[in-house]
């Protein structure tokens, strides 16, 4: 069974799906088969980084059960024969905006792919859908600049994801699930608390659901100048999650990023040695390294609300 790392982030243009895309590149380099799965519903442009500007098949397809199966939309990369993408959907209105049931049945299908690993570049943003394709996963990838505000939104990203992660072991209209919905926490501690708080024998539940809850993180777009927020983000998040952050990787602001997007390339194939390219690498053996570690229990999606939007 294939390995799932989410890459997520808490806003968008911080170089996610460009992160995503060469740190896929890198692993099937490295001999494992590996799939880029596009959930950046209504976002989708993994496939324009591969030069891939109208796939034939899309994830659209296997929403509207065109094809029953996830595997009859992998598109092959010619660059190279161990990776594969599936091209994310967002064309409609419908495609945009997932009914409850389309998305259970989507994560429920990832089980079936042949894969090593499948890299999960979802859209940025606290959305229900968007912490749930990154709650699925058995690994988790977060991506932030330096700049004030993508360390805020990361912070707040990583908070939401931890408290939805709680909620999906509890029914939507439970007491636990009221309370957490309506407060703000400070720690990981805090949402304990505020469980047993409600229903003491709740505790033990919500503690083993945040078990492995330990997102990665890379930075993106690092400069001489950029050290301090860098220090206080791995400070806010191991401050949350109650231990140290492992840093993946400190990608360094690089020219080359932009010359290999317009290029239609992962830098890492279109200048394998640009110091972006030589600082993905070093990500690329990190993350190697702790997929071999025990992995988090991938959660379903949390009953809310949005089940009959």
């Amino acid at each position: 069974m294939a390995t799932i790392v989410s890459v997520g982030s808490g806003k968008g243009g911080v170089g996610k799906s460009v992160i995503a895309a060469n740190l896929s590149m890198l692993l099937a380099k490295r001999g494992k088969r590996v799939v880029l799965a596009d959930l950046d519903v209504g976002g989708a442009d993994a496939h324009i980084l591969f030069g891939m500007l109208n796939p034939p098949r899309t994830l659209t397809d296997f929403v509207e059960r065109r094809v029953e199966r996830l595997e009859e939309v992998l598109q092959p990369i010619s660059a190279h024969p161990f990776l594969q993408l599936l091209p994310g959907t967002g064309d409609t209105l419908a495609t945009a905006n997932l009914h409850y049931a389309k998305k259970k049945r989507l994560i429920r299908n990832f089980s079936q792919l042949q894969a090593d690993v499948i890299i999960v570049d979802i859209g940025a943003g606290t959305s229900y859908h968007a912490l749930d394709f990154f709650l699925m996963a058995d690994h988790y990838l977060t991506v932030a600049t330096p700049d004030p505000t993508s360390v805020l939104d990361l912070y707040r990203f990583i908070k939401l994801a931890a408290i939805r992660r709680v909620l999906s072991a509890f029914l939507s209209r439970d007491a636990v699930s009221e309370v957490l919905s309506d407060r703000d926490f400070c720690s990981i501690d805090e949402v304990i608390q505020a469980v047993e708080a409600t229903d003491q024998n709740a505790r033990e539940t919500a503690s083993r659901t945040l078990e492995g809850f330990q997102p990665h993180l890379i930075v993106n777009r690092i400069s001489g100048k950029s050290r301090v927020n860098v220090l206080q983000l791995k400070k806010l998040l191991k401050e949350y999650v109650g231990g140290d952050v492992t840093m993946l990787g400190e990608i360094p602001d690089d020219p080359a990023m932009t010359r290999a997007v317009r290029s239609y390339l992962p830098v890492v194939e279109f200048e394998p040695t640009a110091p972006a390219s030589l600082a993905l690498n070093q990500a690329a053996d990190t993350l190697l390294a702790e997929l071999g570690k025990p992995a988090a229990v991938p959660t379903a999606p949390a009953p809310s609300p949005e089940q009959a939007a």
